[in-house]
């Protein structure tokens, strides 16, 4: 026969096992470089947790849907008939590019990789409220899911960008396709360090997540994507405005992947010393991801509370 224990000792009981825990401290206050370490082997501590929650990313975006992932293609394939025919043929885009379709597809690609870790990195945090606020593990893990989401969707998409340029007969089959490594590269650093650092603040302001979607729409616009590189040299000339639109990191980017696809391209068609700024931008956005993961772990502690 067991005997009922007292509320009051059952009580003491389980706080004395909580208190026997290990404290795991959140946005410790530690040194920057130091804490980036720690974060990063954190997050390969948990890549297992990384990958499932990739996997359900993906599942959940199209859960219940007919067609499933087949909207992965769906969706580029329309734009890029989209601009195809207002953009290259209404308004007459297509006359000075050649191989038009395949230069605005190259480029729809490459800016879809960073706008989808720009937008899926910000509403990450808030999206995963329940885990952020019940369980422990490096809450740098949820922007770095929305990251794998976008490079599953970028690898759809660069997909039937070869499948297009061998249609055509044009496949890019040179030594410029190099330049499509150091264009991923840009547009997974900055995308990253931007992703992270805005789902920060979007924790505690959450019109940030509305702001990144019309700055990605005034982005896209400013990148040549439906036009040429070389027609904004027309308007603005080789000066100042013109260094400062294309060292952009995902003007360069853009530049590099349709460098890297686009055949039709002449030499005029980029700027001079390509590779070169792409790997200055490379630097740069390496720093600037140091800065935002600098900054999330030092706003993380207050998350679970925010939320």
């Amino acid at each position: 026969m067991t005997t009922a224990l007292n509320p009051s000792v059952v009580r003491d009981r389980r706080f004395s096992r909580i208190a026997a825990l290990p404290f795991t401290r959140i946005g410790a206050s530690e040194g920057a470089a130091r804490g980036s370490v720690r974060a990063i082997r954190e997050v390969f501590q948990h890549r297992e947790l990384l990958g499932l929650l990739v996997r359900r990313d993906l599942k959940a975006r199209y859960k219940d849907s007919t067609l499933g992932f087949l909207w992965s293609l769906i969706r580029p394939l329309t734009q890029l008939a989209i601009y195809y025919v207002v953009v290259g043929h209404f308004l007459g885009a297509a006359r000075g590019i050649e191989d038009f379709a395949i230069y605005i597809f190259a480029g729809l690609t490459a800016f879809g990789l960073f706008s989808d870790t720009v937008v899926g990195g910000t509403g990450s945090i808030v999206g995963n409220a329940g885990l952020v606020k019940k369980v422990y593990l490096p809450r740098e893990i949820f922007p770095l899911a929305s990251l794998g989401g976008a490079l599953f969707n970028f690898a759809i998409q660069l997909g039937i960008l070869l499948v297009a340029t061998l249609a055509i007969g044009h496949f890019p089959l040179s030594w410029r396709l190099l330049y499509a490594i150091p264009a991923i590269l840009l547009l997974t650093v900055w995308g990253l360090a931007f992703g992270i650092a805005l789902a920060a603040a979007n924790v505690t302001l959450r019109d940030v997540q509305y702001i990144v979607e019309v700055v990605m729409m005034l982005l896209f616009w400013a990148s040549p994507i439906v036009y040429s590189w070389s027609m904004v040299q027309g308007v603005t000339g080789n000066g100042v405005l013109l260094e400062v639109y294309t060292d952009n990191p995902v003007t360069l980017a853009v530049l590099g992947f349709q460098k890297a696809f686009w055949v039709g391209g002449s030499p005029h068609s980029f700027p001079p010393d390509l590779m070169l700024r792409m790997g200055i931008a490379f630097v740069l956005g390496l720093i600037a991801l140091f800065g935002a993961q600098s900054l999330f772990s030092r706003l993380q502690g207050d998350f679970a509370q925010a939320l």
